[in-house]
């Protein structure tokens, strides 16, 4: 469809409407609303007092009641519910991104033999289901059921951080790697002081997919902890709606406390999120 406009010199013109980048920017906007409307929802109810929420769960809240966020705070063991979160999601990721970098490397470098082979495997183990009855009894077997040190394993292989950063690597120019040999340079160190500044990106990205993995993980901590003191946070609001029951409005401010956390690592890496997610998604 063609719209006729009048140039300077008074003759017209025809203009053709974008409608093929009008009709992108309207499915962009359909699927922020279809992904952002949830969001809202809770942070309204979260705001909502008891009273006027079971008189219209979906109005706007008309008063801020934040009294909800101190009794989520307050009640139900949610501080200590979310430390061991803290507690499982920071060692988990801490030990996993210190041993993929280590495996990645020769892997891309091709420094061990049948290194494509390798990587195969793990792109193979994408698509694998969870082995949760032979995880299971080697947790027994190995005393570590019921054992925050056992829950922590559970979390230090994933596959698609290995990908990644092998992916990623392979963009680094291999001259590195003699330049420093001749230098005298050791392979931990040059893993240590030169590798890892330059593959930032793509270590943000594994630290934020692997970090969320684990924060918002329900199944894992209901099969192998059986102990209250060690619940996460997931596991800790099955506990915490008990004791509020119906009280929505509570504990949609517990959902959001629970977020924050994981907002706030997103926000500080975002900027190297989206070229160390392509770069290792597509590269090699």
């Amino acid at each position: 469809m063609n719209a006729r406009t009048v140039s300077h010199h008074g003759h017209y013109r025809s203009t053709r409407i974008p409608w093929g980048v009008i009709g992108s920017y309207l499915v962009m906007i359909f699927f922020a609303l279809l992904y952002v409307g949830p969001l809202f929802m809770l942070v309204n109810t979260s705001l909502k007092t008891m009273p006027s929420f079971m008189k219209d769960a979906t109005a706007l809240a008309t008063e801020l009641h934040f009294q909800n966020f101190i009794e989520a705070w307050n009640k139900a063991s949610f501080p200590k519910y979310l430390l061991n979160s803290v507690i499982y999601t920071v060692a988990a990721t801490t030990i996993y991104i210190i041993t993929a970098v280590f495996v990645a490397f020769p892997i891309a470098r091709g420094y061990i033999k049948f290194s494509g082979a390798v990587l195969t495997l793990f792109v193979i183990a994408l698509f694998l289901p969870p082995a949760l009855i032979p995880q299971f009894q080697l947790m027994l077997h190995l005393g570590l059921y019921n054992n925050p040190v056992g829950y922590i394993m559970l979390f230090i292989v994933n596959p698609i951080g290995i990908v990644i950063l092998v992916n990623y690597i392979k963009t680094i120019p291999r001259e590195l790697d003699e330049a420093a040999a001749l230098d005298g340079c050791g392979y931990f160190r040059f893993v240590w002081m030169i590798l890892i500044p330059l593959i930032r990106p793509a270590l943000a990205t594994v630290i934020v997919m692997h970090a969320i993995g684990i924060w918002n993980e329900v199944i894992a901590p209901t099969i192998y902890l059986t102990s209250k003191d060690y619940y996460p946070i997931t596991r800790g609001l099955i506990v915490f709606q008990g004791v509020y029951g119906s009280n929505w409005p509570t504990l949609a401010a517990a959902v959001l406390l629970l977020t924050f956390p994981m907002l706030i690592l997103f926000l500080f890496l975002q900027r190297y999120i989206v070229s160390g997610l392509t770069a290792g998604a597509v590269k090699g």
